[in-house]
């Protein structure tokens, strides 16, 4: 086939012991999936209802590149999260059967415009510039399944300049993993190449130009940025 133009860049992760990349399909993100951070968003948790966004595949910075301090906004939070990477897919995935579709894991940040997104909330508005604008996705590289050694008491945490600011263990989620990708497969057609950031616990909190962060998935990987 002959396009038009030339063809777009496939957005990918480098894979942890592995020369290999993972191409990014979608980047899907759940909100409020953290009861303390839902609070100090002056939000309540509906645990039957979760709510999903989207980023753009295009959002991801990874390998540790630069992230440049978007336009339109001067209070850019930070939001860490645990992200899953997806080598299966399918609708209406049962709990039981989400484990054996994941390739694998990273940890992510998930860049807020906050002021955007406040006055998007007080007009009834989406919140797509505030969550979706280009380099919102830091994420590391992927760590494969088979090699996470995941449970309840894992920890995600970020330090900027050297200052912890978001810790928590994984099973605060309101919703866990198997359970995210039942909820996402009844609203979409799930892929190979789609990543699911999996919530921010609390303590989000502006970053500045010039700021430096460590996101850590304790014992599965780490990303180390800079704010540019």
């Amino acid at each position: 086939m002959t396009y038009a133009i030339a063809t777009p860049a496939v957005p990918s992760l480098p894979i942890i012991g592995s020369d290999q990349r993972f191409p990014i399909r979608r980047v899907f993100c759940i909100g409020r999936n953290y009861a303390e951070h839902a609070r100090e968003m002056g939000a309540v948790v509906d645990k039957s209802a979760p709510m999903f966004f989207c980023k753009p595949a295009d959002a991801v910075v990874s390998d540790g590149a630069d992230v440049p301090y978007p336009s339109m906004t001067t209070e850019l939070h930070h939001e860490v999260e645990m992200v899953v990477a997806l080598a299966g897919g399918g609708r209406d995935i049962a709990p039981a059967q989400a484990a054996a579709l994941i390739f694998g894991y990273g940890v992510g940040l998930d860049l807020t415009r906050r002021d955007l997104q406040a006055q998007a909330k007080a007009k009834g508005h989406p919140w797509d510039v505030a969550k979706a604008f280009d380099h919102s996705a830091p994420v590391s590289a992927l760590r494969p399944a088979h090699e996470a050694a995941l449970d309840d008491d894992s920890v995600l945490r970020l330090t900027v300049n050297g200052e912890l600011r978001q810790q928590s263990r994984l099973g605060e989620m309101v919703h866990g993993v198997p359970q995210i990708i039942a909820a996402l497969s009844t609203l979409f057609e799930l892929k190979p190449g789609d990543l699911i950031f999996t919530g921010t616990p609390a303590g989000v909190a502006a970053l500045q130009r010039g700021d430096r962060f460590h996101a850590e998935l304790v014992g599965v990987a780490a990303i180390d940025g800079r704010i540019a």
